[in-house]
């Protein structure tokens, strides 16, 4: 029997943001047993738990229903506050396949006895590339053009950037699940601006998720691509909303820094954890 918590990332109440599965002492299990309890969560993500080996202070393996991330951001949010709690420690460094990544907790009082964190980590410096298939990509979400270059940064699992109109359009986009389920191995981020604060959506058959109620790997590249382009500046912490159109309203911050040559990518917000038990396995 494996102890498992379940952990709304990106929200600080219940039935809203994105829920990850964490698995604990997961030392005795195979990748392919992992996948297949990825799978049978039927979760965007669930993580797994093991010892340390370069140094930090656990290892994650993450993974969609369908493969394995070497980074993701909504399920290392969430399982940074299981592990917390498991832990009692507020400063974590966990082990990812993309490297070791420090988190921040600040523990907060919202009137019940679940726990609440606001959670800070940092992220991948990214590979920017020009998306070689932009047209075809946005023939898929029913848009006849992006307000901003399409482009692919690849923190581990690879976002394409493409920019709406508006709210109305972001909001009515129905893709073709088909025609984007031709473009392997990545996720289509479409944005735009409301107001002072932007709204987010992601479509990902490749990585088995038809929407995903919040893409934390994408909060930093998002304000690196928006700072790249003259949107917004470079050290501004952003407020992003995500899962609105899925009735599960997600609240990231993500911010985009130079240092020297190299970008500095990080995102931040609450968890909540909202379940606990025991799996069979």
């Amino acid at each position: 029997m494996h102890h498992y918590a379940i952990v709304n990332a990106f929200s600080d109440r219940v039935l809203a943001g994105n829920p990850v599965a964490v698995f604990f002492d997961c030392d005795d299990l195979e990748p392919e047993t992992m996948q297949r309890i990825a799978a049978e969560m039927r979760l965007s993500e669930s993580t797994f738990v093991s010892r340390p080996r370069k140094g930090g202070d656990v290892q994650v393996r993450i993974f969609t229903p369908v493969n394995e991330l070497g980074f993701a951001g909504h399920p290392l949010l969430g399982t940074a506050l299981a592990l917390s709690l498991r832990l009692q420690k507020t400063t974590l460094n966990i082990e990812t396949a993309k490297g070791v990544f420090p988190f921040k907790l600040e523990y907060v009082k919202l009137g019940n006895d679940l726990p609440v964190a606001h959670i800070d980590m940092l992220q991948p410096s990214p590979v920017i590339q020009p998306y070689g298939q932009a047209e075809a990509l946005l023939n898929a979400l029913g848009l006849s053009h992006s307000t901003l270059p399409v482009e692919q940064y690849d923190v581990g699992p690879r976002h394409v950037f493409v920019g709406a109109t508006d709210v109305a359009t972001l909001a009515a986009l129905n893709p073709d699940q088909r025609a984007l389920a031709k473009h392997k191995n990545m996720a289509a981020l479409c944005f735009c601006r409301d107001g002072d604060t932007w709204r987010l959506r992601m479509f990902s058959p490749a990585y088995g998720v038809v929407e995903d109620a919040a893409t934390g790997s994408a909060a930093g590249p998002l304000a690196l691509h928006l700072a790249r382009h003259g949107w917004s500046d470079y050290g501004q912490s952003l407020e992003i909303w995500q899962g609105v159109e899925m009735g599960h309203p997600s609240k990231m911050y993500g911010m985009a820094q130079m240092d020297g040559s190299e970008y500095r990518l990080h995102a931040g917000g609450h968890a909540i954890q909202v379940a606990q038990g025991t799996y069979a396995i």
